[in-house]
């Protein structure tokens, strides 16, 4: 069983010419309004990939029209929605902005997602054949615990480092390595990673390198259209290259990978396969405006063809 602890959120999501920087205002022709929040996100790729039942979602939202519809959607997309809880706070809200060549800015306004509780996931969820996936998006102590009830189940943990915490500390990244069998990070994340390890390192494999090492664990590291590394404590390496592509938006790419890389691996394939459906994943979903809308079902991976 795949399990997501993570965030629910709508994302409102409008297209520019370019995104705006500080003082500045530019104007769109419309905005459309898509589901979204990285937890929920990587639970939708992850139950496309491995079929519904195969997939549950744990977190909070508001007691609104938009939490409902949140959870309507995870259920229409075959994620067990029963860990969901409604909280007082409002559901969590996303606006992002897309520019002429696919790329985005985003700000979250986290609402229910920062009341989540290790305590909404009851115990009989955690064994030796679980999954847990876990992202930034809500509170980071709440998620170490599910980490580390998880790991004393038995359970392997992958753990996505987005966003990285404005203040993260050495101390926090020691406790998520400690509790992490597959750390999931882009370039600059690994890099700020071993930043607050105090380490300084020349290139981003040489930070997931070392976050491999000191964590005794896989570090793998999503490097957009140069592919993705996996780094093991050993020092080795295993790289799979992209597809080339002319992205329409990159929203929700490095969520459709962990979704897709967690579904291969729960099935206990080489890790080179989680690699490459990871990659063909977001790939495609690169096709399509909005987080998930354009997540690939299983039937449209060609990695799979041969599995």
């Amino acid at each position: 069983m795949i399990l997501v602890f993570g965030s629910l959120n709508i994302d409102l999501v409008t297209r520019v010419p370019v995104i705006p920087g500080p003082g500045r205002t530019v104007l769109a022709p419309s905005y459309a309004r898509h589901f979204g929040g990285k937890g929920a996100n990587q639970a939708v790729a992850a139950a496309r990939i491995a079929g519904g039942g195969n997939v549950a979602m744990a977190g909070r939202v508001g007691k609104d029209a938009l939490g409902e519809e949140a959870v309507k959607n995870l259920a229409a997309n075959g994620v067990d929605t029963s860990l969901i809880v409604r909280a007082g706070e409002p559901t969590g809200c996303a606006f992002i902005t897309v520019d002429a060549d696919g790329e985005n800015a985003i700000t979250v306004a986290s609402g229910a997602n920062l009341s989540v509780s290790a305590a909404d996931l009851p115990a009989s969820y955690l064994g030796a054949d679980t999954v847990l996936v876990l992202q930034m998006e809500v509170p980071f102590g709440e998620a170490l615990k599910v980490a580390r009830r998880t790991k004393a189940a038995s359970g392997r943990v992958v753990w996505n480092l987005a966003p990285v915490p404005e203040r993260m500390t050495g101390e926090m990244i020691r406790d998520l390595l400690e509790a992490t069998d597959y750390l999931i990070t882009n370039e600059h994340e690994a890099m700020d990673a071993a930043a607050a390890l105090g380490l300084v390192m020349a290139d981003f494999e040489a930070a997931a390198s070392a976050l491999a090492r000191s964590g005794h664990l896989t570090c793998v590291v999503t490097a957009g259209p140069r592919g993705a590394f996996a780094l093991a404590p050993d020092g080795t390496s295993v790289y799979v290259p992209s597809l080339p592509i002319i992205p329409v938006d990159t929203t929700g790419a490095g969520d459709t990978f962990v979704g897709a890389f967690t579904a291969i691996l729960s099935e206990n394939a080489p890790l080179q396969k989680a690699l490459q459906v990871g990659c063909e994943a977001a790939a495609l979903k690169c096709l399509t405006a909005g987080a998930q809308d354009g997540m690939p079902v299983r039937n449209a991976i060609k990695a799979l063809d041969a599995v």
